[in-house]
């Protein structure tokens, strides 16, 4: 892990020590897990770099700049995790990762005055070690932070809206393996219904494992905690690409979050839709029993 730090801390340095030199570029900061103390950064970890900058195109168009902070093996760009921006992502020299997030100076003080979107106070809340901040820019942002929240609770209509979403597509799923788009049905299984699974087991977490839980951005550490049970049934819930074991998979998922969300609605205090259940249920058995 040393070794690995002290290669991230080069490529810290040299990215500081260009990025001050360039008038567009306004202020730069390290978030994620080389800035956090909780769960913090170990050999696995990528390196995650906001830049504010006046015309963040520039460098998101650009890859000249690049090898400037190291030697760089491949690049490209793809829109960031939180905040509607856009990344630069790097694979340096001995396979270290950096994502150069890159923020317009009109949209950092929009997002202030306005208040920072949630995915956005989410990630800078974990940590924020400052590089530069040549304008109070990152400070600013510091202090437009929320407070920590537990995961949030739905409302009766957001959770009902989950739940039928979920069988919808569980009925979807079965459909499109019956059609033979293996392809198709995988990403039911694995894709769309895991999704709508996730958002039960966060609720589930919350009431029923009792009180303040922290699912943390996109349900990272789900192990940590999430119900032992239901690491336990996501062991067979996943498929290969195979219709059979897409079949065996797409029961496993419904079984699954059949219980969670059952105990999560429980907890909830709200109904739980045993009659569409029951019917899709029924409706997916039958095509499994006639796929022969």
């Amino acid at each position: 892990m040393e070794r690995v730090r002290q290669g991230y801390e080069r490529l810290i340095a040299n990215f500081t020590a260009w990025a001050q030199g360039e008038e567009g570029i306004r202020a730069a900061a390290v978030i994620g897990s080389f800035a956090r103390v909780d769960h913090p950064a170990d050999a696995w970890s990528d390196l995650d770099i906001v830049v504010i900058a006046r015309d963040p195109d520039r460098y998101r168009d650009s890859t000249a700049w690049v090898s400037r902070v190291g030697e760089p093996w491949l690049t490209f760009v793809e829109a960031t995790a939180a905040g509607g921006a856009w990344e630069r992502r790097v694979l340096f020299d001995g396979g270290l990762d950096v994502d150069f997030a890159l923020l317009a100076v009109d949209a950092v003080r929009t997002m202030v005055a306005d208040g920072l979107p949630a995915d956005v106070s989410e990630a800078l809340k974990r940590g924020l070690r400052t590089l530069f901040d040549k304008d109070g820019l990152v400070a600013e942002l510091q202090a437009a932070v929320a407070p920590s929240r537990v995961t949030s609770l739905p409302t009766q209509d957001a959770f009902l809206d989950v739940v039928h979403d979920f069988w919808y597509h569980a009925l979807w799923t079965a459909k499109h393996l019956r059609r033979g788009e293996l392809w198709w049905a995988k990403s039911g299984c694995d894709g769309a219904l895991k999704d709508r699974l996730l958002s039960v087991i966060r609720w589930h977490a919350r009431t029923v494992g009792g009180g303040e839980v922290d699912a943390w951005f996109r349900s990272r550490f789900l192990e940590e905690w999430a119900d032992p049970r239901v690491v336990e049934g996501l062991r067979s819930a996943f498929a290969h690409y195979e219709a059979e074991d897409v079949w065996r998979a797409l029961f496993a998922t419904m079984a699954l979050f059949r219980w969670v969300a059952r105990e999560a609605a429980e907890g909830l205090g709200f109904p739980y839709p045993t009659l569409g259940d029951e019917r899709v249920t029924a409706l997916v058995e039958r095509l499994h029993a006639e796929r022969v």
